[in-house]
């Protein structure tokens, strides 16, 4: 950006700990924080029947060029840093991702089978768009193909076993002070989640800081199987490059 300002976008998939990690850029005071602004794009081009998908297109911006207007223009509330939590399959096929390039950008990853046996909880047949990996992989390379530069990538288990450390290490990458309300947060909704928040996000609600890692023992369904195996390798190719100690 020509101006002064950071705007950082956060390349997730679903089932991950970014709403947690909006969270934490949240409670800085320096921040301002949007939740998933391409979804609402992403549910009327696809017709996929999310959770109150209605409620969701209704609310946001389905228009994608007033959407990327919005996340590369003026950051609400004059902060000097605009944390985007960003869904990396909301980028549809064909979409331009030349605009991308006016943003700071980062990549929150998870090891497969723990997001595939979070999220047949909601969604029993995942597909592998649906997952983000591919869209993360692709983004990963063209952000590093525009930059000369490898992009910041942080795993969810490092932030989880070792938040202070994994958070530094990201603030120091994207040339911004850390802060240690980045560590914790009140409890309870913000006017800035989604309208999506109450089918998903019980559980950070309650939460006032990162939990410690704990591993999940939930078993893969036999017909997702190969489908881990496919994520698999799309989470490895960035978690070589991951930010650790």
């Amino acid at each position: 950006m020509r101006d002064n300002l950071l705007r950082i976008a956060m390349w997730s998939g679903p089932r991950n700990i970014s709403t947690a990690m909006m969270r934490s850029w949240g409670n800085r005071p320096d921040t301002f924080v949007c939740d998933e602004p391409l979804y609402a794009h992403y549910l009327r081009a696809t017709g996929l029947p999310h959770p109150g998908a209605a409620e969701v297109i209704a609310a946001g911006r389905t228009d994608l060029g007033a959407a990327i207007e919005a996340l590369t223009g003026p950051i609400p509330g004059g902060a000097g840093v605009f944390y985007q939590k960003h869904m990396a399959h909301h980028l549809l096929p064909g979409m331009d991702r030349a605009w991308v390039r006016r943003l700071t950008n980062c990549f929150l990853i998870r090891e497969p089978r723990e997001v595939i046996t979070s999220y047949v909880k909601r969604l029993p047949n995942p597909t592998l768009a649906d997952t983000g990996y591919p869209q993360q992989a692709e983004l990963f390379r063209l952000v590093r193909d525009w930059t000369s530069a490898t992009p910041p990538v942080i795993d969810a288990r490092d932030v989880l076993n070792d938040p202070r450390g994994t958070l530094a290490r990201l603030c120091e990458a994207i040339g911004v002070p850390f802060s240690e309300r980045m560590l914790s947060w009140p409890p309870g909704p913000r006017d800035t989640d989604g309208v999506w928040a109450k089918h998903w996000y019980a559980e950070v609600e309650a939460t006032t800081g990162f939990g410690p890692y704990r591993p999940k023992p939930d078993r893969v369904p036999a017909h997702l199987s190969t489908l881990v195996l496919e994520c698999e390798g799309y989470y490895q190719q960035l978690y070589e490059h991951r930010l650790a100690a």
